[in-house]
C-alpha cells in the first residue's frame, strides 16, 4: 500500500479504537443514569416498604431481611467526591487501597510523577462530617519497585500496629518490608521510627499475616515457585517449593494453615507447623482453576473459599468436598492481579474488573446486584481500587464504598 500526499493517518480506524469508543459511550451513559437515579434494582419489586411489610408478617427471617436491606442500600448508593488533605502533592494516583480490620485507616500505595511510588495512610475519621474530608499522612520512604501486595497486622510485641509491604520489579531485586504504622503521623519527622525490617528476595507476588495464635508472629510471602514463611520475632524462615508462581495467599484463623493461589491455576494449603519438605507431598487441600488464580478469600467458618482467576471466573469452593458450589458471573479479567472483597456480614462480594467496572454480587445466590462505572475513562493505569464496609471510619463510621481512581477519592454513600 502507498500513502498519498495529504493522507491523514494520525487517527487510524482500528478494531481496538472502535471497541474503546463503544465502551466509553456505554460508561458515559451509565454515569448519566446514575446521576439521574434512573438505575433499576436487580430484583423486581425490591423496596423498603415491601421488605418491612414481609418482615412484620413473618414472611422473612431476620437473616433474609438484613441481607435484602443491604442489597437495597447497595442499589441506592450515590457517588460523592472526597477532599484529601495531604502534605505531598507529587502523588498521581492510589494504585492500592488496604483497610485495617476496624476500617479506621486505609494504607495506600501512591504512584509518583517521576516514577516509583510512596506509601501513605488515610485517616477516615473525617468521613462522617459534612465536608467529607480525610487526612493523608505520607512516609519518608520512596521506592522505584512495584508494590505487588500489602497486608495489615497488629503486633503488640513490636509496635501497636504494623504494615507488611512487598515489592518486586524486574530491574532490581524484590524485597519485603515491615513498616510500623506510627511511621505515618503528623508529628515531627525526626521522631518517627524507621522500618522494622527489610530483606531482599526474588520477585514477590503476594503476602499474608498469620492470625492463628500458634503462629501469630509469622507472615508469608508468595514468590517465584516457592513460599517463604518468616517469624518476625526469631527471624526463622521456612521454604516450601512450588511448581508455579504464588500470586495470592491467605491464612486461616482456626488453624495455622496457609492457602495459596498459583499462576498455574492450582490452589493448595500448607500447615506451617511442618518442617520444610521437598516435592509436593506436603500439600493438603488441592483445587484447580483453568487460569492463573489472582485472589483467594476464606469465608468466616473456613468451610468455603472464594477464588478469582485471569479468565474472569469467580468461584466459591467447598473445602470439605473440594468442589465448586457457586460461580459469580460478569467479572472481567485477562491478565491483571485483581483482589476480591468479601463482606459476609452484609452478604456481599465486590470486585473491580480489568474493564474498570466495580461489580457487587449477592453472596447467597450469586446474582449481580450493581455495576458501577468508573468516573474516569477506562485504561490500564486507571483501574479503580476499592474498599467496602458498613463501618468506614470505625465502629461509628459511615457505611459505603470507597473508590480511588487516579488522583481522586470517591465515597458511595450506603445510607
Amino acid at each position: 500500500f502507498r500513502l498519498l500526499s495529504g493522507h491523514n493517518n494520525y487517527n487510524p480506524l482500528t478494531k481496538e479504537s472502535i471497541q474503546y469508543k463503544a465502551m466509553e459511550s456505554k460508561r458515559l451513559r451509565l454515569l448519566e443514569e446514575e446521576e439521574q437515579q434512573k438505575r433499576k434494582t436487580t430484583r423486581a419489586g425490591l423496596n423498603s416498604s415491601m421488605l418491612l411489610q414481609k418482615r412484620q408478617l413473618g414472611l422473612l427471617s431476620s437473616t433474609s431481611y438484613c441481607r435484602l436491606v443491604h442489597e437495597l442500600k447497595v442499589n441506592c448508593m450515590q457517588r460523592r467526591k472526597i477532599e484529601i488533605h495531604s502534605p505531598d502533592s507529587s502523588c498521581n494516583s492510589a494504585s492500592v487501597l488496604q483497610a485495617d480490620v476496624a476500617c479506621e485507616r486505609i494504607f495506600t500505595v501512591n504512584d509518583v510523577e517521576h516514577g516509583g511510588c510512596k506509601y501513605g495512610i488515610i485517616n477516615l475519621s473525617g468521613l462522617g462530617k459534612e465536608s467529607l474530608t480525610v487526612e493523608m499522612y505520607d512516609n519518608l520512604y520512596f521506592t522505584n519497585r512495584k508494590v505487588n501486595s500489602v497486608c495489615w497486622k497488629s503486633l503488640f510485641s513490636l509496635t501497636h500496629s504494623s504494615t507488611l509491604c512487598l515489592m518486586g520489579i524486574a530491574e532490581t531485586p524484590g524485597c519485603a518490608s515491615l513498616l510500623p504504622a506510627s511511621l505515618f503521623s503528623s508529628t515531627n519527622p525526626g521522631d518517627r521510627p524507621g522500618m522494622l525490617c527489610s530483606f531482599k528476595i526474588s520477585t514477590a507476588w503476594s503476602c499474608a499475616w498469620c492470625l492463628n495464635p500458634q503462629a501469630d508472629n509469622c507472615f508469608s510471602t508468595g514468590l517465584t515457585r516457592r513460599v517463604l514463611v518468616t517469624n518476625v520475632v526469631t527471624g526463622h524462615r521456612q521454604t516450601f517449593g512450588t511448581s508455579s508462581d504464588v500470586l495470592a495467599q491467605q491464612f486461616a484463623t482456626q488453624t495455622p494453615t496457609l492457602y495459596n493461589g498459583c499462576r498455574s491455576g492450582e490452589i493448595f494449603s500448607i500447615d506451617v507447623r511442618q518442617r520444610n519438605r521437598k516435592g509436593q507431598n506436603w500439600k493438603a487441600i488441592r483445587l484447580f482453576h483453568d487460569s492463573a488464580v489472582t485472589s483467594i478469600r476464606l469465608l468466616e467458618a473456613e468451610h468455603y473459599l472464594m477464588a478469582s482467576d485471569m479468565a474472569g471466573k469467580i468461584k466459591l469452593w467447598d473445602l470439605r468436598t473440594a468442589k465448586c458450589v457457586k460461580q459469580y458471573e460478569g467479572h472481567h479479567n485477562e491478565y491483571a492481579i485483581l483482589p476480591l472483597h468479601v463482606n459476609e456480614e452484609e452478604g456481599l462480594l465486590t470486585a473491580v474488573g480489568q474493564d474498570c467496572y466495580t461489580r457487587i454480587w449477592s453472596l447467597q445466590d450469586a446474582s449481580l446486584l450493581r455495576t458501577i462505572p468508573s468516573p474516569h475513562p477506562s485504561s490500564k493505569d486507571a483501574i479503580p481500587s476499592v474498599v467496602f464496609s458498613s463501618r468506614l471510619g470505625g465502629r461509628r463510621g459511615v457505611p459505603g464504598l470507597l473508590m480511588a481512581v487516579k488522583q481522586d477519592l470517591y465515597h458511595f454513600s450506603y445510607n
